[in-house]
């Protein structure tokens, strides 16, 4: 007998069913589960229910905003937390319930807590195929013997970071402008950026200005997208040193802007910033027409000032005059002011463990291990900074009519710390060991920017998660 004559005979021959032999009993009892447990499989499993890829926004545990994608084979969803939906109210309903489940499951998620695994993909680059590539983090093209640190991905603790789609990115950036904004870790990422995106479409150059090349555009014609590097250190209106002629301070004016880039802040559709290693550096601080303080100055007669406040202020000021200026120009009725993302890139720490000039201020060929080596606190501090002030100026533009205007924080801290192995190194230069100079041998060394292809190409990871959530 197969299953249907057994249900269609079950309510008929109901008082004769209770008269078979046990074992057909059994047999019966078990073809009737299977359609009951299909069912309920149906109706209870928000992995059936829920097909699409949920992304969200999750407060971390210090009020970041971090982003958090989530996908239906990765999410686990208990079911008894789920409400079952009256009949009455049909599949719908349930789906939102189901969504709901993925995006409570997704809530913990945070790219910044997670560790560096093996990889054996290749780079979607090298430094024949991207001819963006600044020189000096050309590690290929220079020499540098080890591969190993282009074979490491990053793997969140608790969320999926899929790998980069240069197709997901120009479909996203079409018709936009992107800016990169600040110091060369920003021109870094950028350079990254535009080496990824080469992979599938070719970048035009079509505006270059500044020392080596702190301006510059491209054009990806086929997409009609732009990415543009604007160099800015501090954000904030500077005069910047100039140790050749005798000016080894930065004078940093926090009551003004940097027109530079700030003027064109209508005409962007995203903008990354990326500050903080400038401020280390000796400094005087104006405001308002005084000096309010000095970093590293003790040839002149001014206040002692620790460069975190000036960092705070300028990440502060910055943030605020953005939301100010959007809101002006939405009131003007301006098309950009419309939709705004603003992405601010969390300090990238340096790897020195030996002296500037000499072979092996960062020679390692592995990443870190977790707990193997902590954030210090200069860059723990400047972390801290950009989320809190990135979560602040997000919600002030919520509350404040800043319509459209979005800020995230891309939180790198943690895994550019965890990657001693990804620096140029002494091969910021071509064959750096020639004439036989050996290990001993006096080089320059780069522990503060990323090998491309490299560690910064995660950067840009995220920066895609952020952007087209």
């Amino acid at each position: 007998m197969v299953t249907t004559n057994f249900v269609q005979n079950h309510h008929l021959q109901n008082s004769q069913f209770f008269l078979l032999p046990k074992r057909q009993l059994v047999t019966y009892a078990l073809y009737a589960l299977i359609p009951l447990a299909l069912l309920h499989y149906l109706l209870f499993n928000p992995v059936a229910t829920a097909k699409k890829p949920v992304v969200v926004v999750v407060q971390a545990t210090d009020d970041a905003s971090v982003i958090a994608s989530s996908h239906h084979e990765h999410v686990k969803v208990n079911a008894k937390q789920l409400p079952v939906p009256p009949s009455d109210q049909g599949d719908e309903v349930f789906k939102k319930n189901a969504i709901a489940g993925e995006v409570a499951a997704a809530a913990a998620c945070d790219y910044s807590d997670g560790e560096w695994v093996p990889d054996a993909r290749p780079p979607l680059y090298n430094g024949t195929s991207c001819a963006t590539i600044k020189d000096g983090q050309n590690c290929m093209a220079h020499g540098r013997p080890d591969t190993g640190y282009l074979h490491w991905r990053w793997r969140p603790r608790r969320c999926d970071l899929p790998a980069f789609s240069p197709e997901a990115f120009l479909g996203w950036l079409r018709g936009k402008h992107l800016a990169f904004v600040g110091d060369s870790l920003a021109r870094n990422q950028a350079e990254s950026l535009v080496c990824l995106l080469a992979s599938r479409s070719t970048p035009e150059l079509v505006h270059r200005d500044g020392e080596e090349n702190r301006f510059r555009r491209w054009a990806f014609r086929e997409h009609d997208a732009t990415v543009s590097i604007f160099w800015s250190p501090f954000l904030v209106k500077a005069a910047e040193k100039a140790e050749r002629a005798g000016v080894r301070h930065n004078n940093v004016f926090l009551d003004a802007f940097d027109e530079r880039w700030m003027s064109g802040l209508g005409g962007l559709d995203a903008v990354v910033l990326s500050i903080g290693h400038w401020f280390l550096i000796p400094g005087i601080y104006h405001d308002a027409g005084e000096v309010v303080g000095c970093h590293d100055c003790a040839e002149f007669n001014h206040t002692e000032t620790p460069f975190f406040a000036v960092f705070r202020q300028a990440v502060h000021r910055t943030l605020a005059e953005i939301t100010r200026r959007h809101v002006l120009a939405a009131g003007a009725g301006t098309s950009k002011s419309k939709s705004k993302v603003v992405a601010f890139t969390t300090f990238s720490p340096a790897h020195f463990e030996g002296e500037w000039d000499k072979a092996g201020a960062c020679n390692k060929t592995r990443p870190y291990k977790n707990g193997e080596k902590e954030a210090g606190y200069t860059e723990a501090e400047m972390r801290k900074t950009v989320v809190e002030e990135v979560a602040a100026a997000d919600a002030a533009a919520a509350g404040g009519g800043g319509a459209g205007l979005r800020f995230a924080a891309l939180d790198v801290t943690t895994l550019a710390n965890l990657r001693p192995d990804g620096h140029p190194g002494p091969y910021m230069r071509g064959d750096p060991f020639a004439g036989g100079g050996g290990g001993g041998a006096r080089v320059q060394n780069d522990c503060v920017h990323w090998c491309l292809p490299g560690a910064i190409d995660t950067f840009n990871e995220i920066l895609l998660q952020t952007i087209t959530r």
